[in-house]
Formats: structure tokens, sequence, C-alpha cells
């Protein structure tokens, strides 16, 4: 029985929140609405800029961030979830405030690449500038070799069809960020990437695995199938 209660700590952003519920129910083995989780969620969209913040530019998120895991941890929840890559790099930060267990999408990236594709060497990653800047790819990742855009490509494909006026951010999930990323994958498969890894929530949203030639990798589908699977999480 799905008894357990499952909080998603968003609003980072808040499409890429309601994906994330999204792909918790589709990865729910359920033939009632009864058979489903209880799901609570704060989309706190006033959580400051990861990116901004990471490279120094921005107000600190952590406040915000334990504020909203406080509201999950308030409703009782038995794990959660953060359906933004960036804010990876605040995780610890805001597990020591919670004392529910928050699941890390990078430790279960890891571990999905080594059961599926444990022939990999190269991986290829899209993502924010400001989680390509912490490393936590090539932290976590340590043992495969992480191939990253070139600033131009990174600055004018990857983060336009993010942020751009066009881009996914401002509501656009077709045309112009799907052509952008595309364009931005091709680069990483032409420098050896052999898996393509989806390392911002949004780039999800638009990019699917039917647009690649190799495979495509959405840590947020890994992190789905995971909480609505395990009773035992992994916290490091």
């Amino acid at each position: 029985m799905n008894d357990k209660i499952i909080g998603i700590l968003g609003g980072m952003g808040p499409e890429a929140t309601a994906e994330c519920y999204l792909k918790i129910i589709r990865a729910t083995n359920a033939s009632k609405d009864q058979d489903h989780f209880r799901v609570i969620i704060d989309s706190n969209a006033k959580i400051p800029d990861r990116t901004e913040a990471i490279s120094g530019r921005g107000a600190n998120p952590v406040p915000e961030m334990i504020h909203t895991a406080k509201n999950l941890e308030k409703l009782n929840v038995d794990v959660a979830c953060i359906p933004c890559m960036t804010s990876h790099y605040f995780i610890e930060e805001v597990q020591k405030a919670v004392s529910f267990p928050l699941l890390n999408a990078f430790l279960e990236l890891k571990k999905y690449i080594q059961d599926y594709y444990p022939h990999v060497k190269k991986i290829g990653v899209l993502a924010t500038t400001g989680t390509l800047e912490t490393g936590l790819f090539n932290e976590y990742l340590d043992y495969l070799h992480v191939i990253n855009p070139t600033p131009y490509t990174q600055n004018d494909k990857v983060m336009r069809a993010i942020y751009g006026k066009n881009g996914i951010k401002s509501g656009n999930t077709g045309g112009e960020p799907l052509h952008l990323l595309k364009e931005a994958s091709q680069e990483l498969m032409d420098n050896g990437a052999e898996l393509i890894i989806s390392g911002c929530t949004e780039i999800g949203l638009v990019l699917k695995p039917y647009h690649l030639p190799v495979p495509l990798v959405d840590p947020m589908e890994v992190v789905a199938n995971v909480v609505v699977k395990e009773t035992v999480y992994q916290k490091s």
C-alpha cells in the first residue's frame, strides 16, 4: 500500500515542479486514485535564483529553501525531492535543518548510470552555468569523463534556451528552446558524449529521448522512480 507521504520542495521553477509531480504519478503503480501516494508540494517561487547565488551576484536561497522544507516537515512527509539540479549545491545545508531525508538526485543519477549504462565512459551535460560552476557532475560522476558545452554554446544556446526571452522560464517549451538544445547536444556528441544528461529540470520539459541518437537521461525521471519504489533512502 502506498501510504508514505512524499514531499516536493518546489518553485525552482514552477513548471519543473509540476512536471516532477506528474513524473511521480506516472511512476506509481496504481489502478485507482487511492493507490497513489499522498504528495505535499510547496512551490515556493520566491526562493532566490540559485545560479545568481552561486556566481555571487544574488541572494542566498538557503533560508527560503529551509523555510519551504520546514513546511513539508510540519505535514509529516516521509521523504522529499527537489526538482532543481542547481539547488543541490545547497542540499546539505537544507538537510541539516529537517528530519526527513531529501533525495539527492546526483546520487541517484550515479547509481542509475552504473546500473543501466555500465559501458558508458563519456557523458555530456546540459545544465545551467551555475550548476556547471559547482562541479557537482564531476564530483558525483568522477569515474566518467564529463563533457560540458563550449563557453559560446553554454551562453548562447543552453542558457538562452532556459532564460532567454523566448526561453523555457518564460513558458516556451517548443520551437526555439528545442532547436538550441538540439544544437548544444550535437556539439556534446561531436566531442565524444555517449550519453546526454538533462541536467536542468527545465531542459527535460523540452528535450526528449526521441530527439537524440544517444540516450538522454533526465535525473528527475530517475528520482521519481526511486521515490515511489524505495523504502530506505540513500543519504551519502
